[in-house]
């Protein structure tokens, strides 16, 4: 694949080496010569210095052939126009944009741009792992909209069925290992002491589920 990657801030440069040695053809473009000292040594793409939204640049990194774009520069104003101008003036249709600060994230997905917003999902994560120590984000989506995560099954939901412990609301339960072996997970599975179970659920639901488990562990989370 082609990947044409503008920025190579700590963001840019980190992808652009990743892609790379994955071996695809990467281009990486800043407007300072000095951004690709954050480049990795073994990096083996192009690079090209110049500004990131003018015509002539854009064409000469070779955004009319590539496979997908990513604009990751520190600067959302930026980010949103370079991703308007690879979809609507040269047809570019993979392209993802990096969201900087946080009140930018609304507007960049109404513009309809599949977005990452490090900040945001990074914040999420880690009031996660501090509030419930218990669960563990195995998967995210989007940004953090949707996630899988694994449960460990307490004492005090042995015997009990998954709809039992579970409260009601936006989660949908994916498998349940038990003894090393993978189960798929109907709503009505009988749990026991020692199970895995993977749920897909929104982080609104955790509050709901750290009252359960700390229910069932007396307390103890």
């Amino acid at each position: 694949m082609r990947i044409l990657v503008i920025g190579c801030g700590r963001v840019g440069a980190e992808l652009a080496f990743r892609i790379s040695r994955e071996g695809h053809e990467v281009t990486v473009v800043d407007r300072s010569i000095q951004a690709f000292d954050n480049l990795h040594s073994d990096y083996r793409g192009r690079t090209l210095q110049g500004d990131v939204l003018g015509e002539r640049t854009l064409r000469n990194a070779g955004i009319e052939g590539v496979d997908g774009l990513a604009a990751v520069t520190n600067s959302d104003a930026v980010n949103a126009v370079v991703a308007h101008l690879a979809r609507t003036i040269y047809g570019v249709s993979n392209v993802v944009v990096r969201s900087y600060a946080p009140s930018w994230l609304a507007l960049h997905q109404a513009f309809g741009h599949q977005v990452v917003s490090s900040t945001h999902w990074g914040a999420q994560r880690i009031d996660q792992l501090l509030m419930y120590p218990f669960t563990r984000s195995v998967f995210s989506a989007g940004n953090g909209e949707v996630e899988v995560y694994e449960i460990f099954v307490p004492d005090g939901w042995r015997a009990r069925a998954l709809t039992d412990v579970l409260p009601a609301g936006d989660w949908r339960p994916i498998s349940v290992t038990r003894t090393g072996k993978a189960l798929l997970a109907g709503p009505d599975i009988v749990l026991e002491a020692g199970d895995v179970v993977h749920v897909a659920g929104t982080p609104a639901s955790l509050a709901l589920v750290r009252r359960a488990f700390e229910d069932a562990s007396g307390g103890k989370s």
